[in-house]
């Protein structure tokens, strides 16, 4: 993938960039892996605004994705590199010997016509796309789409240009590597894939003006400190002023700006070697 610059014929143009989608090899979707998706707006059951800045957007369909690649010992041939509206990796789908076609992560360096195989033998070779349990990968390996549950699905190192490492294994645990820098515990039964997930030079691309953001179903974030003392505890004082507060807190009076709100209690705490850097 590559990052295409544009021409500054309008001010927004200037710096704006994207994606070439120089690998994309199929317009339309597979019809019967697609299924409608409802937009919430950010409202719950109730109707009452649950997560701000969401709204809008181009209308979408959902893409089944397998996260789980239960389908073992089949080498399933690659079709086509496709675009989901719904990630930010792109998608391969893939067909089995009996025809039946699934949707993957596509994984850097995957190509039409390229065979992945999922399977729990120490047969398999370790090459990207392929899909296996971790006792089964070599320490070192670079994976990704990781079960945290055993038979659950890939559940984390989803996005584009991610990937884990395998850090090393013990007592039927492996010690991986995040994206984020930390350290985990994941069983050895646990499945996941091998390789780094392509498109990644997303991080790259410039939006360049609200409109796009708009696009994407992102609304408006609005200051704390650009409001009145009523909206936000920030707000208020007579012209350009700061926040004042030397502990910045939310809307609701809760402290943020890098203050951790994990719960000291969660069960999954043990699992975690190595926080990631603040």
């Amino acid at each position: 993938m590559g990052i295409k610059k544009f021409k500054p014929t309008t001010p927004s143009r200037r710096h704006m960039s994207g994606p070439d989608f120089a690998e994309i090899t199929k317009d339309k979707p597979e019809k019967s892996l697609l299924v409608p998706l409802k937009r919430t707006g950010g409202r719950n059951s109730y109707g009452r605004i649950t997560t701000r800045h969401i709204g809008g957007g181009h209308k979408r369909m959902l893409r089944i994705i397998d996260f789980k690649r239960d389908i073992y010992d089949q080498p399933a041939k690659v079709l086509a590199i496709e675009y989901d509206p719904n990630r930010s990796a792109r998608i391969a789908l893939v067909e089995y010997p009996d025809k039946k076609k699934c949707y993957i992560i596509a994984p850097l360096g995957l190509n039409v016509g390229d065979i992945v195989i999922s399977s729990n033998q120490k047969e398999v070779e370790i090459r990207q796309g392929n899909c296996l349990i971790i006792r089964n990968i070599p320490s070192g390996t670079l994976i990704h789409n990781i079960e945290l549950s055993v038979g659950k699905g890939g559940q984390i190192v989803r996005s584009a240009g991610t990937s884990a490492q395998i850090m090393a294994k013990e007592n039927n645990m492996a010690h991986i590597r995040l994206p984020s820098g930390e350290v985990r515990l994941i069983s050895l039964d646990c499945h996941a894939t091998i390789g780094q997930i392509g498109n990644v030079d997303h991080d790259a691309i410039i939006l360049g003006k609200a409109g796009k953001s708009r696009w994407l179903g992102i609304k408006p974030s609005v200051r704390g400190v650009v409001m009145n003392p009523f909206d936000h505890p920030h707000g208020g004082g007579e012209g350009k002023s700061g926040q004042g507060n030397p502990h910045p807190v939310t809307p609701w009076g809760k402290p943020t700006k890098g203050y951790r709100t994990r719960n000291r209690k969660k069960y999954s705490n043990k699992f975690i070697v190595k926080r990631r850097k603040p």
